[in-house]
């Protein structure tokens, strides 16, 4: 069927399910999940084929969850992280064969492990309140550069609300902002690139099907999850998001 086995839409459609799952209970993480178990069974164009459309619409939900007077609001106070994001990625995309990925992969990924496990440690990183514009301006910055360069550009965004301890309906909703910005630039350039084409476009669109229902059941969980347990959780996945970060680094 379009080029793979029944199997292995299958297991794509069960990664899919569970990638959103985990999406909906903590906001982000999608892709990584899916594209780390997806290039064990498929090809790396094609399993990038599958994430856009899943990863497009989940975007979607998550960010107007709760209306889109909600979505503007926080569109409009992280606005200054949303600009240097976008700029930057522009920017450092030029770059992207200048720069060795796993450089990137490994300044990126060591200081948000070592943020994320400094923090369920139960040491306090916040910032002060005269200071958010410019670091909100800073990591937004870094987002971009490395998102131009390595496609990975949420989590200094997930830094900085732990860092401030923004709500948890708050930083789903501004990840959800930001990553949707992200998703509508990807799904745009593949669709030109040729890795969304015939084949490729029907498959990650039936994948829409289980990452909506998985984010549905993770949205059930983060409504269940205390301030606390929100917090603990975001800060695992961090950790394994900075550890697989490493972990790439030290493969290339």
């Amino acid at each position: 069927m379009f080029g793979l086995e029944l199997w292995q839409i299958g297991m794509a459609a069960a990664v899919t399910l569970f990638a959103g799952f985990v999406k909906g209970a903590v906001g982000f993480a999608m892709p990584m999940i899916m594209m780390s178990a997806f290039s064990s069974f498929l090809s790396a164009e094609v399993a990038l084929a599958l994430l856009i459309l899943p990863t497009l619409v989940t975007n979607v939900a998550q960010a107007f969850r709760q209306g889109w007077r909600a979505a503007w609001e926080s569109t409009v106070a992280y606005r200054r992280h949303i600009a240097m994001v976008v700029v930057f990625l522009v920017l450092s995309a030029q770059f992207v064969t200048a720069i060795p990925q796993s450089a990137m992969y490994l300044l990126l990924g060591a200081p948000i492990l070592a943020f994320a496990l400094w923090q369920l440690a139960g040491r306090s990183l916040a910032i002060r309140i005269e200071h958010r514009s410019r670091v909100e301006t800073v990591l937004g910055i870094i987002g971009g550069l490395y998102g131009g360069i390595s496609g990975i550009w949420g989590p200094p965004l997930i830094v900085y609300l732990l860092s401030i301890k923004a709500g948890k309906a708050e930083t789903v909703r501004v990840q959800g902002v930001v990553f949707l910005i992200g998703a509508v630039a990807l799904a745009g350039a593949h669709l030109t690139s040729g890795v969304l084409n015939d084949a490729t476009l029907p498959l990650s669109a039936a994948m829409v099907v289980p990452a909506l229902a998985g984010l549905w059941a993770g949205f059930r969980l983060q409504d269940r999850l205390d301030p606390v347990r929100f917090r603990r959780w975001t800060l695992i996945l961090l950790v394994l998001t900075g550890f697989n970060l490493v972990r790439r680094a030290l493969a290339l």
